[in-house]
């Protein structure tokens, strides 16, 4: 696991996180498995043409408990509740532990999928056991879909707009945790050619809420 130190700061409406070495960045160390890639096709500009997401109503606060990202072959449902992560004590963003390699974490500190703001969820890519669950995340394009069912049984459905793999240095960590005028999510893993046991990048997806159903 690759974590930078980085220094916490917070903004008006949301504890920010100058973070990022986030997820799934290890995968070095004997594991027996082979370390998987993304294509080279997630990259900086991978993004639909600017145009505004249709207006959807705001959700009212309630905690995610199952992500569901069909082009990636990902359901959390089956593999347990979404993780509530919050800062660890060098103010760092928390990942999913390696033993929670197959789950999805959700950043606590911000506001849960629906609500107005940039949700943040966080997933391993692999780790040195071998690959994780956003292992085909190179497989999700614009314009598909993410959905997060919520613990009042409401889901919010999120369409894909943006892709974005960028060097951990150079994290947007603005572009992922400022504020925004309605309900946004992003997921972030890992990516990029190993380096000494590590990768480098960050990949996130931004997407925008299109729909939302009642419990």
């Amino acid at each position: 696991m690759n974590r930078r130190r980085r220094p916490f700061r917070t903004a008006p409406v949301l504890l920010v996180a100058a973070l990022v070495a986030l997820t799934g960045c290890s995968a070095e160390a004997g594991s027996g498995q082979r370390a998987v890639t993304p294509p080279a096709h997630v990259t900086p500009g991978s993004a639909a043409p600017a145009t505004a997401a249709a207006a959807v109503k705001p959700l009212a606060r309630s905690l995610p408990v199952r992500v569901q990202v069909p082009a990636a072959g990902v359901d959390t449902g089956a593999t347990g509740s979404v993780l509530e992560l919050g800062l660890a004590a060098d103010g760092t963003v928390e990942v999913p532990s390696v033993e929670d390699a197959d789950r999805i974490g959700w950043y606590g500190k911000g506001v849960t999928p629906g609500q107005t703001g940039p949700a943040v969820l966080i997933g391993h890519f692999d780790t040195a056991r071998g690959p994780a669950v956003l292992k085909d995340v190179a497989k999700v394009r614009v314009g598909d879909e993410i959905t997060v069912t919520r613990a009042d049984g409401s889901t919010a459905v999120f369409r894909v707009r943006e892709l974005e793999q960028v060097d951990k240095d150079a994290f947007p960590t603005a572009k992922v945790y400022g504020d925004t005028a309605r309900p946004e999510l992003r997921l972030v893993t890992c990516g990029g050619e190993l380096v000494d046991g590590h990768r480098p990048d960050n990949i996130i997806l931004y997407a925008d809420l299109v729909a939302t159903r009642a419990a």
